[in-house]
């Protein structure tokens, strides 16, 4: 129209979020690896990370699937890593993607008494997008049924050569349950962690991701974070998605109070106005009210883009439904504890729209009913 075109841009990039601190080369520190353990449902991933931080969580999970990215820091050889947990069912498409985004490292972690599954290709593709690398843990390797060649046979299909079969990529054959291959994996780990020489500056500001928010009666809004650059303080000023705050406290994932986080560190924080989306960058800015104008006005812009946006249906489409008489809308509202969830369950949702019905998720939110 008028000979101009429209070009939609992100939030983002409309409130100038982009990193303009310049790290002087002197203050770049090697940092933790931060790695991803991905793979299909029931292939051992949780095991995996339980083993390997000998605690369970597994036991306390709904239906022994993982539900939230879980964040935990592990030392191995007196070297730190910084393992993420991505859920392995089919809802949570969304929450691997973002893992991958945060990663240096993908475990790809598959079952050896099984196929690849689809969820693992996803997991793959998504690892290659990102341009992470990958080590692969063939898991199981205790069961009578388990074949890790053939699993090895099913990745040469795919295009991905373990180095046992004269390939780039490492490989380990693990059991989750006993414990076997699991320190050569790690090892195989940080080789990877070492030729890609990560380095972060902790004195600067501290930016980083929103792994997942939630809302508690007691404690207000509760944000996981992983600070990626930079050292996060108590009483620092941030802006996280469309949500500002300070800093009040800050818990490591054992639960103990912690003053300050830096690079590659995950933490629980308290202090923001509202549950950030899963996958929202943070970062700290002068002063609050900074913080609090660009949260304004990112809430603004989302609020425009909302009211933009078009459903999933067209009005012809609509209108030929109505003329059959058989069409029917339902409007819902999706409320969870998590917002990784939430999302999960609203595009599940969406998915079930039929010929007759078309379900549309009119507010989604965290917190109480």
């Amino acid at each position: 129209e008028f000979g101009h075109e429209v070009e939609f841009i992100s939030v983002e990039e409309q409130t100038d979020f982009e990193d303009d601190y310049e790290d002087d080369p002197k203050d770049l520190v090697p940092r933790a690896p931060i790695v991803t353990v991905m793979g299909h449902v029931d292939h051992g991933k949780t095991s995996l990370l339980d083993y390997i931080r000998k605690t369970n969580v597994a036991g306390g999970e709904a239906g022994g699937i993982t539900q939230h990215i879980g964040a935990y820091e592990v030392v191995f050889n007196d070297k730190k890593l910084t393992f993420l947990d991505t859920p392995g069912h089919e809802a949570f498409t969304a929450m691997r993607a973002r893992g991958a985004k945060v990663t240096d490292i993908a475990i790809i972690v598959i079952a050896a008494d099984d196929n690849i599954m689809p969820q693992t290709k996803e997991a793959i593709s998504h690892a290659q997008a990102a341009g992470v690398p990958m080590v692969f843990a063939i898991n199981k390797i205790d069961k009578p049924g388990a074949n890790p060649e053939k699993i090895k046979q099913e990745l040469a299909s795919m295009n991905i050569l373990v180095e046992d079969w004269g390939g780039e990529y490492q490989s380990q054959d693990i059991s989750a349950k006993t414990g076997l291959g699991i320190d050569a994996l790690l090892e195989k780990v940080l080789l990877v962690a070492e030729l890609a020489d990560l380095k972060a500056n902790p004195n600067r500001p501290a930016m980083g991701t929103i792994l997942e928010a939630s809302l508690d009666k007691g404690k207000g809004y509760v944000a996981n974070i992983l600070v990626q650059t930079g050292t996060l303080r108590i009483g620092d000023a941030m802006v996280a998605g469309e949500h500002s705050g300070k800093v009040k406290a800050m818990f490591n994932e054992r639960g103990k109070r912690v003053k300050e986080a830096g690079p590659s560190t995950p933490v629980s924080m308290l202090g923001l106005s509202g549950a950030p989306q899963a996958g929202d960058r943070f970062k700290v800015m002068e002063s609050e009210t900074e913080a609090r104008q660009i949260a304004a006005k990112r809430a603004q812009i989302n609020r425009e883009l909302a009211n933009r946006a078009t459903k999933r249906i067209s009005l012809d489409e609509i209108g030929r439904r109505l003329a059959l008489g058989t069409f029917k809308e339902l409007n819902l509202i999706v409320k969870g504890d998590v917002d990784g969830s939430v999302e999960a369950l609203s595009d599940a949702l969406i998915k079930l729209s039929l010929e007759t019905v078309q379900v549309n998720v009119i507010h989604r939110g965290v917190g109480q009913i």
